[in-house]
């Protein structure tokens, strides 16, 4: 059964769950999920775990990410983005240095209201649900984290670049139309493009096609998700008996911290914790 991580170039006009759906089918494998959401209107890095990997989906999840943003000032939609209705037009008074200021108040810890255009729900309700039969709800403001905010070039009148890497949670649309009402002009997202998440770059990822005609060739190991962590090798076939039986493992001299285990074979056991000596398995993979 195949069984391993894609980290696909997400086309425009395709959802995510487009894209899964698409990978299931070429690979004949009904358990595919994504690690991390991208709009329709959005490209770029979607991490895709196919099989046994899709263990892994909660720990992509809770990864940054980092995207290049299109921002367009003087214009506000229902969706804050430009594929919505325009609500607003407003004259834009600001120019690069105005904006350059405004992005600084916009780093760091931040709170966000969710568009009423997403996937949460309130109420048992996703809110895109509600907004398409006309109705708006209030949402409690979310703390998020933008750890880089940076202008990029301006690609025309009123239009901007911009590099952000943030938490997870982080609405880029959201983002753009704070920053278009921080500066009395409006502002809405008019591109975007997820440039790493879960560690992948665009570097890293493949198209579609290129699944279609290669296939599981195309497949990347369970613990590639988990490169930031050192490696350790079971010291004993009863040492790795125990991890395979879900039970700790006492590994005197092991620094604190967490590890990509591994059995006497090579093959990936497990991401586990040690503290103290004693080594306990957070997600089992084998």
């Amino acid at each position: 059964m195949p069984s391993g991580i894609l980290v696909i170039d997400k086309p425009a006009g395709w959802t995510s769950m487009d894209v899964c759906a698409k990978i299931r089918g070429i690979l004949h494998e009904r358990r595919v999920g994504h690690g991390g959401t991208l709009d329709p209107m959005a490209t770029g890095v979607l991490p895709v775990f196919v099989g046994q990997a899709t263990k892994a989906v909660e720990f992509a999840e809770q990864s940054d990410k980092e995207y290049i943003a299109g921002l367009k000032l003087g214009v506000v939609t229902n969706t804050q983005d430009t594929s919505g209705e325009v609500l607003e037009e407003r004259p834009v008074q600001a120019g690069r240095e105005r904006l350059e200021a405004a992005l600084a108040r916009f780093r760091g810890e931040i709170l966000q209201v969710p568009p009423m255009y997403s996937a949460i729900k309130i109420n048992g309700q996703r809110l895109y649900e509600l907004a398409r039969r006309g109705r708006e709800v209030e949402r409690p403001a979310r703390p998020v984290t933008i750890k880089s905010l940076e202008l990029l070039d301006e690609q025309g009148e009123d239009l901007y670049t911009m590099r952000v890497r943030c938490s997870k949670g982080t609405y880029i649309r959201t983002l753009c139309h704070d920053i278009g009402q921080d500066l009395g002009c409006g502002g809405a997202m008019c591109s975007l493009r997820r440039a790493m998440a879960a560690g992948f770059t665009l570097a890293d990822a493949v198209t579609i096609e290129d699944v279609q005609a290669r296939g599981e060739a195309l497949l990347r190991p369970v613990d590639s998700l988990f490169a930031q962590y050192p490696a350790l090798t079971v010291r004993s076939p009863g040492q790795e008996k125990r991890v395979r039986c879900g039970n700790p493992v006492t590994l005197p001299g092991t620094a604190d911290g967490t590890y990509r285990v591994y059995g006497q074979a090579g093959d990936f056991l497990c991401l586990s914790r040690a503290r103290g000596g004693a080594l306990t398995a957070v997600k089992n993979f084998f």
